[in-house]
C-alpha cells in the first residue's frame, strides 16, 4: 500500500534571496520580521512578509499579524500550493506618518500542476507602532 506523499515546500535559506522580490537575503529582508528581529516599517513591506510568510509556511507570523478584530482563530496552509512571485500594484498611505494604509498587489501561485494568481486590495493600519493586516477591500 503506498502513501500519498505531501508535497514539501521549496528550500528558503537565511541566504536565499528574500522570497518577496526585493533585492535582500531573507534574512535580512523578511526573514528579520518572522523571526522578531525587525517588524515591517509600512504597510508595503508587512504585506511583503505575510507573503514570503505564505512561502515559507509561517502561519505563526500571519496570525501574529493579523488584526485581532478580523484574525480567524487558525491557519490551515495548503502545502501544495507554491507560491512563486509577488507583484506591487499600488499603494497608499501606510508610511511612518500614516495610521492607516493599503497595498494592491498579485501573488502567483501553482497547485496542482495549474499557474494561478490572487488579487488583492488589503488593508493595514498602524496600532502601538505596529502594522497589522485587516482585511481585503470589496471592489468598488
Amino acid at each position: 500500500m503506498s502513501k500519498k506523499k505531501t508535497p514539501r515546500r521549496p528550500a528558503v535559506t537565511p541566504a536565499s534571496p528574500c522570497p518577496c522580490g526585493r533585492d535582500e537575503t531573507y534574512r535580512d529582508c523578511c526573514g528579520a520580521c518572522h523571526d522578531g528581529r525587525a517588524a515591517a516599517p509600512s504597510a508595503e513591506r508587512l504585506m511583503r512578509s505575510r507573503y514570503s510568510a505564505f512561502v515559507v509556511g509561517d502561519d505563526g507570523y500571519l496570525l501574529r499579524t493579523w488584526h485581532p478584530t478580523t484574525r480567524p482563530a487558525g491557519l490551515e496552509l495548503d502545502s501544495g500550493q507554491r507560491w512563486t512571485g509577488l507583484e506591487i500594484l499600488g499603494a497608499t498611505g501606510g508610511s511612518a506618518f500614516h495610521t492607516e494604509g493599503t497595498v494592491e498587489f498579485r501573488a502567483h501561485y501553482t497547485l496542482q500542476g495549474r499557474a494561478g494568481s490572487q488579487y488583492e486590495n488589503s488593508r493595514f493600519v498602524r496600532e502601538d507602532g505596529r502594522w497589522l493586516y485587516v482585511d481585503a477591500l470589496l471592489p468598488a
